[in-house]
């Protein structure tokens, strides 16, 4: 292992790009999600210590964006959708009221990616999906510190991204790479033997493949631990989370793909584990709460303090763990595949998923139709050529080819039920 590359995420290392004496100056991607409204309330809790400079969104909810922007007193806000400019200028106006100045706005397309090379210490990538990969290498560029949330950035563009990425420029704020980054800090990566990802099961775990092939969108929607968007919850119910999950250790710390396992865990206490060459293994555990992975993000190597709720330890509690179902869920066996074959194979995987996602959302393909029609696509795609470089034009080529392939196949599924 001493020979080989240095892991993008290492507790060990701190890129600190230069900051003055007071807050540390953030930048939210994302900031109406799950991740950046979590971001901000732990922002706002610590003055002290945070200071957001710059929110970016889709534009979907403009009267929180506009109500973020006041409280934290952001100089830029940034939309990708330039329809809802009009409206987000009212929503400001009337936050800020009438003859304030309001903060700058951008929109359009690449507007996340402006604010992600912004004057800041941190870029907290908060995006779903790989639309975040552009303020992803952005971010990394201009020498920003990034809190990665967007695990799919990092999938679709993991040689990209880590060509860019100097030692300790990113830290993980997924709750399961989060926890393997704070667990690595107890050895050298010498030390490891492998990594265990854990897994709540979703709102499935236990049922065999039969039964899940009548379940519908509600049921997949209603996790059990965890409160998240619904393309996220239903990767969760597809497991497809944890197959990413995987990839992302496998990139993150340079740990070979038969050495990253995954287990079930309901209760979702342990968000992921290390063991040691000496038989040790070290557990992160917290009550399920988002916010104590962006704190580890914003802040690490410091702590947060309060920033998720700690165990009571005086009550009495069972942790379970149990293995991995890989014919009910074939989800992580694939994921495997496609990290192993690199190049623009987890772009397919990510961009045909996020269309089967939808596609099950709005009734044209049933639960195990994703990952049968996900399968299909990657299948298609075949082995990729390895031999050049692996560029952004390469990623969204595929991307492309594999959201239309994708809709194809949804389309004609959804045509034989009817």
């Amino acid at each position: 292992m001493s020979d080989s590359p240095a892991p993008l995420a290492d507790p060990h290392l701190v890129h600190d790009p230069v900051a003055g004496d007071g807050p540390k100056d953030v930048v939210i991607l994302g900031s109406t999600g799950s991740v950046g409204t979590q971001a901000i309330d732990l922002v706002l809790r610590h003055p002290d210590r945070f200071r957001v400079t710059a929110l970016s969104a889709n534009g979907g909810r403009v009267a929180l964006l506009a109500e973020q922007a006041y409280r934290l007193k952001a100089r830029t806000v940034a939309v990708a959708r330039e329809d809802v400019v009009p409206a987000l200028r009212e929503a400001l106006t009337a936050q800020y009221g009438a003859g304030e100045p309001l903060p700058e706005i951008l929109a359009g397309p690449d507007a996340a990616t402006q604010v992600a090379a912004s004057a800041c210490h941190t870029v907290l990538n908060g995006i779903t999906g790989s639309i975040g990969l552009a303020p992803t290498l952005a971010a990394l560029e201009a020498g920003r510190t990034l809190a990665l949330a967007n695990k799919e950035s990092l999938i679709v563009g993991g040689p990209l991204v880590k060509a860019l990425a100097k030692p300790g420029q990113i830290i993980p704020v997924d709750s399961e790479h989060a926890a393997l980054f704070q667990a690595l800090a107890a050895g050298t990566r010498a030390d490891v033997r492998r990594l265990v990802v854990t897994a709540s099961g979703g709102p499935f775990r236990g049922r065999t493949r039969e039964q899940l092939a009548e379940v519908t969108v509600e049921d997949a929607l209603a996790h059990p631990t965890w409160a998240m968007g619904p393309v996220i919850t239903i990767n969760s119910a597809t497991l497809v989370n944890k197959g990413l999950e995987v990839i992302e250790a496998h990139l993150l710390y340079d740990i070979p793909f038969d050495r990253i396992e995954v287990v079930v865990h309901p209760q979702s206490y342990v968000h992921s584990m290390v063991e040691f060459t000496d038989g040790s293994t070290l557990a992160q555990a917290t009550p399920p709460d988002m916010r104590g992975p962006i704190a580890v993000g914003l802040g690490w190597p410091e702590r947060v303090p309060g920033a998720a709720p700690a165990f009571d330890w005086s009550t009495a509690s069972t942790w379970e763990f149990f293995p991995l179902d890989g014919e009910a869920f074939p989800s992580v066996g694939l994921a495997r595949h496609v990290g192993q074959l690199g190049g623009t194979a987890p772009a397919v995987f990510n961009a045909a998923n996020e269309e089967c996602v939808e596609a099950f959302r709005a009734g044209a393909l049933p639960f195990l139709g994703i990952m049968e029609t996900v399968t299909r696509v990657v299948e298609e795609h075949g082995t990729p050529d390895t031999g050049t470089p692996l560029t952004v034009a390469d990623v969204l080529e595929a991307e492309t080819w594999a959201r239309n392939r994708a809709r194809e196949l949804a389309a004609q599924t959804a045509e034989a039920r009817a």
